[in-house]
């Protein structure tokens, strides 16, 4: 049972609230005075206070009430307070609204008022610890990987990027290949070392081919090596990515680009170990780790006939999707900070003009924003005008849009409490918001 402490010097105040909460199954605990106000809520768990602004009879400043919000919040910042007086001026209350305070209600209240009040008070309370909560246990969650595991200074808060990295961490150890999933400047290198990493051949050599950054012709000679004569050009035999890697890992990026006889022989590789150089018979024999990485639809690419579904379903025994950064939100800022030069931090405008906007280059396109911005910026403190950024469209009123809305609910994974207390909401409004924006509720 919800529990309300109501401080006023006037019991009559105190009775007739008890009264109105006893009726919504509310706990009521009273104090007459500051001092005692205070020592209950040393003793005992408290969810909303109430209080009066004024305990003399000869004042209506409304400085003893001052004295008390403030100290309270203080001491407990996430403890609602509503102030309730007959005499306080206005002014004096909005500042304190403006300093925490959750509500102002004038004495004489009105029921009804003053019920809505508190119940709505009491949930946005109550999900807010759940969110406090949640982020704790993802906070340790966080710091056990960490310390469990080598992560390659990955920089992450989201649950979702979390999941990625733990799963990229469980399948380390096992010798089979792993197909790394999602949209240029993603961060799959990253996973891709965080594999290597923790595997088994984590002291061997760790080699990268992109495959989309060479013509198809030559990607099989990087993957294999060429003799002397095997095309024009090659004047001395040459080593290829899978010799250097022999004992470690090799990290195949944009693996859709490879031809189809460079598929073939790939898929040799992987189920064999053997492979010959082009241009000789000679076969050769090495044990490496395959980690590959595309940000292409590849069983789109199977019946379009562009890609092996062999190969396919060789190169994916294990499968790690990286979402894009937009549907990472909590990694935004992490990011933007890791990403500044010591001496410059982000504005509170700057942040938020950071998680509005859509990312569509991913991490590769915050690095590049924070660059820009921190040599171009006049000041220490970045502001959201220093990013560059395009404004996003405003919302037609007050409350948020439906993008902020969906977004708020994919990073709670639908737990309306959780996306709630992050927009500042109960969840009977956003409830209600959904509604009129015509968002299904699940």
């Amino acid at each position: 049972m919800p529990t309300v402490l109501v401080i006023d010097d006037n019991p009559a105040v105190a009775t007739a609230l008890e009264i109105l909460f006893s009726l919504h199954d509310l706990r009521t605990l009273r104090a007459e005075t500051p001092a005692a106000g205070l020592a209950v809520l040393d003793r005992e768990p408290v969810d909303l206070v109430i209080q009066d602004m004024n305990f003399r009879a000869d004042t209506t400043s409304g400085e003893d009430g001052v004295k008390l919000f403030r100290e309270i919040h203080a001491r407990f910042p996430d403890l609602p307070v509503i102030l309730l007086t007959a005499w306080t001026q206005l002014e004096t209350a909005v500042e304190l609204v403006k300093a925490g305070a959750a509500d102002y209600l004038a004495k004489p209240w009105d029921d009804d008022k003053m019920s809505i009040a508190v119940h709505n008070l009491l949930e946005l309370s109550a999900t807010r610890q759940e969110l406090t909560r949640r982020r704790t246990d993802e906070d340790r969650r966080r710091n056990a990987l960490a310390e469990r595991y080598d992560l390659r200074g990955a920089v992450f808060a989201d649950p979702a990027m979390e999941r990625v990295i733990a799963l990229a961490c469980q399948v380390a150890r096992a010798d089979v290949p792993v197909l790394i999933t999602g949209p240029n400047g993603a961060g799959k290198e990253k996973i891709a070392e965080i594999v290597q990493a923790n595997s088994a051949v984590s002291a061997g050599p760790f080699v990268t081919l992109n495959c989309g950054a060479l013509p198809s012709e030559l990607i099989e000679a990087e993957l294999f090596g060429a003799d002397a004569g095997a095309y024009t050009g090659t004047t001395k035999a040459r080593a290829g990515k899978f010799e250097a890697a022999d004992g470690g890992t090799l990290f195949l990026d944009e693996i859709g680009n490879l031809s189809l006889n460079g598929q073939m022989k790939l898929l040799r590789v992987l189920e064999t170990g053997r492979f010959e150089r082009l241009g000789t018979n000679r076969e050769q024999h090495v044990t490496v780790r395959v980690i590959s990485a595309t940000n292409a639809d590849l069983r789109q690419m199977i019946r379009a006939g562009s890609f092996r579904e062999d190969l396919y379903y060789r190169l994916n025994t294990i499968e790690l999707h990286v979402p894009p950064l937009a549907e990472r939100v909590g990694d935004i800022v992490p990011l933007a900070r890791h990403f500044l030069p010591e001496g410059k931090k982000l504005a509170a405008d700057a942040c938020d003009a950071l998680k509005r906007h859509a990312w569509p280059g991913n991490v590769r396109e915050l690095k590049n924003a924070l660059s820009r911005a921190a040599l171009l910026a006049t000041s220490a403190e970045l502001r959201a005008a220093d990013l560059g950024l395009p404004s996003a469209a405003p919302p037609t009123d007050d409350e948020p849009d439906r993008r902020t809305i969906e977004a708020a609910l994919a990073r709670a994974r639908g737990v309306i409490a959780q996306a709630a207390a992050e927009l500042g909401m109960s969840r009977q409004a956003l409830y209600r918001r959904m509604e009129k924006l015509g968002i299904a509720r699940e």
